[in-house]
């Protein structure tokens, strides 16, 4: 597939269209291996990265359906399923982290969007290998600390869903580009 149609077939497939079909190793090596060749200013490679497959799915689950009873105002017996559910219907899920530069060389909005080209290659890599995919930052993000060993420089921005599925979203039509550029 030429790399224009790739990324026009890139879409968010969510953990409900998941199938059962598990993810091997070597597919999830691949989607890591293709984050790892994200740019990056300075060369400080903040992306981090922590698979999680089986059981830690389950307990990410019930951590996040836990941690939203212990803090919300507007307790929603639906939200707290989602959060319970969610995990377990995919087949990986890979937590996206960034480690900020120790020295503080570079702005930290250079480390995040580093970080994001890296899941937008994998992203990619996803499509390319017919693996559904989406990126979820739920508000329960800032206590992933609570879930994860994280360095001091390290903080948790989302998770990377990923399943094998039977019916593909919808195609997406993008709003026309020259709402969006103006030539000078």
């Amino acid at each position: 597939m030429e790399l224009k149609d790739l990324i026009a077939k890139r879409r968010s497939v969510m953990p409900d269209q998941y199938n059962s079909k598990p993810i091997s190793k070597a597919v999830i090596d691949q989607l890591l291996e293709a984050a790892n060749w994200a740019p990056t200013h300075k060369r400080t490679e903040p992306w981090r990265f922590k698979v999680l497959q089986g059981d830690s799915q389950e307990a990410l689950g019930v951590f996040l359906s836990e941690k939203f009873k212990s803090t919300t105002d507007k307790f929603s017996e639906f939200k707290f399923n989602k959060l319970r559910e969610n995990p377990k219907k995919a087949g990986a899920i890979i937590a996206i982290c960034m480690a900020r530069d120790p020295e503080a060389s570079i702005p930290e909005w250079e480390e995040i969007a580093a970080t994001a080209m890296a899941v937008q290659n994998m992203w990619l890599m996803a499509t390319d290998l017919q693996l559904g995919s989406y990126w979820s930052s739920p508000g329960l993000i800032d206590y992933m600390d609570e879930f994860f060993s994280l360095a001091p420089n390290e903080r948790c921005l989302g998770f990377f869903y990923l399943g094998y599925y039977d019916t593909p979203s919808p195609e997406r039509i993008p709003k026309p580009l020259s709402d969006k550029v103006e030539w000078l």
